[in-house]
């Protein structure tokens, strides 16, 4: 009888983390997001939404990356760590993750072109780039009028990006 428990126990704490770890990544952060839904409070809301945001990242880099984690005899126990430290509120990792990680890279203000698109050029041979759109408007609408273009920009960039256009722009 001694022995049949013995091995019980080797066999769930050889397999912990393939026990553990739909209970901790999975099991309880549905029962916590339904729970938030039914609150009043968005602060949980936000809090589950930020991890299933981050535990769909990691299943994304697994899947990717599978033949590679294969070979990491340690990548469940690290990933059963990683998700109990994202899930445990008392630590708020997925708050810190997001905040620190997640957000700086997905809401940048600046659009990148990955494209090569070749200038083009106008009907007077000059590059339609920055410096020659300024040079129109200045010529078209003062001097005065593209410093108060360049005034509403940068205070759109401070106030959280809306359009210059969404003032009372004068033409």
């Amino acid at each position: 009888m001694g022995a049949g428990i013995t091995s019980f126990l080797k066999v769930v704490l050889k397999n912990f983390d393939v026990l553990a770890g739909p209970c901790i990544s999975l099991v309880y952060p549905l029962y916590a997001s339904v729970r938030a839904i039914e609150s009043k409070s968005p602060v949980d809301d936000q809090q589950w939404l930020t991890y299933w945001v981050l535990y769909s990242m990691i299943t994304l880099f697994e899947l990717t990356f599978y033949k590679l984690l294969e070979w990491v005899p340690i990548w469940s126990y690290a990933k059963l760590v990683l998700t109990g430290w994202l899930v445990i509120p008392y630590f708020s990792g997925a708050a810190y993750v997001y905040e620190h990680f997640v957000r700086p890279t997905f809401v940048n203000r600046q659009n990148i072109n990955i494209w090569y698109v070749p200038k083009r050029k106008d009907m007077f041979g000059k590059p339609d780039d920055i410096l020659t759109a300024a040079e129109k408007y200045i010529a078209e609408h003062g001097t005065q009028e593209f410093e108060n273009l360049i005034h509403k920009a940068d205070r759109s960039v401070k106030n959280g990006g809306y359009s210059i256009f969404d003032d009372d722009y004068r033409y």
